[in-house]
């Protein structure tokens, strides 16, 4: 089962990476997530996140995948699940882009919860789409090293 939104964003590529990669400051541009602890101090493969979502128990997510500047992949479950959330920035020209989120769940258990969840999942990626637009189209500075 995957739930998936888009949304094009009146912003450069690069600005709207900076925003999303920037995991831990999440909460200041979406109400779907309450904090997000970066283990490793970087967003890279093999490094691992705590999420805490309204609604949702708190997930713990290993990144499987990440292509600097376009997209990254975390993976996180147990027995019986494993939900993969997927994040792209693609270019649409030089102070436009577009953002897909997505969210799978797999496995016998997985595809319940995918059932279960799936209203709130649904609206958790549109608010994450809506507030990343937001914030990356607004006067907001990113921090510096970012």
């Amino acid at each position: 089962m995957e739930q998936h939104t888009s949304i094009e964003i009146d912003a450069p590529a690069s600005r709207v990476w900076a925003i999303l990669a920037d995991a831990e400051r999440w909460p200041e541009w979406t109400r779907s997530v309450r904090r997000v602890t970066l283990h490793d101090g970087v967003l890279e493969v093999g490094a691992t996140a705590t999420i805490d979502q309204p609604r949702i128990p708190t997930v713990r997510w290993t990144v499987t995948a990440l292509t600097q500047g376009q997209s990254f992949t975390w993976e996180s479950g147990g027995a019986g699940a494993r939900t993969i959330a997927h994040h792209r920035v693609e270019t649409m020209g030089e102070n436009r882009c577009r953002v897909t989120l997505s969210v799978s769940q797999q496995g016998p258990v997985g595809s319940v919860v995918g059932r279960l969840y799936r209203g709130l999942t649904d609206r958790y990626l549109a608010m994450e789409a809506a507030g990343l637009k937001g914030r990356a189209e607004s006067d907001w500075t990113p921090p510096p090293g970012t």
